[in-house]
């Protein structure tokens, strides 16, 4: 029995969109899903206690980082993540790939995975498929990520070829390496660009190998919208329908709705915690920054159309003199409402999906969210 599985419970007659339910070691979640990043076994200013508040499920933890500190031998003595950070949620760790490509500046690829230096202090690393699945066997997350290249964008033909035919034979060496099947689920990786063909090849090798669900990688890293919908019009039809589907680091609202339209069942980014920090706010009539001057005076709520905590309890004035003060407090209210604003948004598209709307809820949002401005669609 794998330790992750996957439940279709109902498709949208009107899009095609997927309503299920994950499976995991440690509880079952409705999908489609986002969930928050806690990259150092922590999300951002937020208590475990909170995340559940605003009804979070699964959380992620990062592999690189949290290999570097604390280090996943104290993870592991502790009992694992999930009683290390007191969190007795679904986990997901990522495989520490995409940070060894995007933080390091030296790096060298080779057949047997990377040289890279430490972006804390330039210290000489390596890590490999077998690395990752020994960090992440010991961090004890629900579900773990194999180790894949991130190739950059754009990328040529040539290169993202060979970068996919590694990564498929990265990935069998990632499941030979996995010594906790049992109670972690170990996801492969879809690469490919923006390359149909190459990302038919790399869901071929990958579904070969019979993970029990199945990332889409190499989206959201500068690609145009339409690019990255049309990408996952072919690719989600090449994954099984009996396992989840996992589209990495996407989190604004309108590649929310149009994922899982595309079929897509799971979501992360770090985008509501980091423009948080920033004062920026995920609003129902679009993006609303804070900190602006506009809002020195304005005592209404964050969202009038909110009932989380800091709308219900909070002035914009308010706010923003937290976050031009620097207080962490501050933080903390936008952090809330960006992310209790995603979980609701999706907990919206499984309704709509229920009732097979989600067509007409995405013109609706779509068009009260004003994604036809620019800097909306920028988002």
């Amino acid at each position: 029995m794998s330790a992750i599985t996957y439940e279709l419970i109902k498709t949208c007659k009107q899009t095609g969109a997927r309503l299920g339910m994950v499976h995991t070691p440690h509880g079952s979640y409705e999908t489609p899903m986002f969930m928050p990043v806690g990259t150092l076994a922590t999300v951002k200013t937020m208590s475990p206690e909170e995340l559940k508040e605003m009804g979070a499920g699964i959380i992620l933890s990062n592999t690189y980082h949290l290999w570097l500190r604390p280090g996943e031998d104290i993870v592991e003595e502790a009992g694992g993540l999930h009683k290390f950070m007191n969190w007795d949620q679904g986990i997901l760790t990522d495989s520490g790939g995409f940070q060894v490509f995007s933080l390091s500046e030296f790096r060298q690829i080779e057949e047997e995975g990377v040289h890279f230096r430490n972006h804390l202090n330039g210290d000489k690393l390596f890590l490999s498929p077998e690395k990752a699945m020994s960090i992440q066997n010991s961090l004890g997350a629900d579900i773990m990520m194999a180790f894949d290249e991130c190739p950059p964008y754009p990328a040529s033909q040539e290169y993202m070829k060979n970068s996919v035919e590694r990564t498929s034979r990265w990935a069998e060496r990632c499941l030979a390496a996995h010594k906790r099947p049992e109670d972690q689920g170990l996801f492969g990786i879809v690469q490919g660009g923006e390359y149909e063909h190459l990302r038919k090849q790399s869901a071929r090798d990958l579904v070969s190998l019979d993970f029990p669900g199945y990332a889409i990688g190499g989206l959201s890293v500068g690609e145009p919208k339409d690019v990255m919908n049309r990408v996952l019009e072919y690719t989600t039809p090449l994954l099984p329908s009996n396992k989840p589907r996992y589209l990495m680091g996407v989190g604004s609202p309108d590649s929310l709705v149009d994922g899982a339209i595309r079929g897509v069942d799971m979501f992360d980014c770090v985008l509501p915690t980091r423009i948080a920090r920033n004062g920026t706010l995920m609003t129902s009539k679009g993006r609303l920054v804070v900190k602006n001057a506009a809002y020195a005076r304005d005592f209404g709520p964050l969202d009038e159309n909110c009932d989380c905590y800091a709308c219900r309890n909070y002035s914009r004035a308010y706010v923003r003199h937290l976050i031009k003060c620097n207080e962490t407090s501050g933080i903390r209210l936008t952090t809330y409402h960006n992310l209790y604003f995603l979980l609701k948004l999706m907990k919206q598209v499984r309704d709509a999906i229920k009732e097979d709307r989600l067509g007409d809820f995405r013109k609706e949002f779509f068009e009260r969210y004003g994604f036809n401005r620019p800097d909306a669609k920028n988002f």
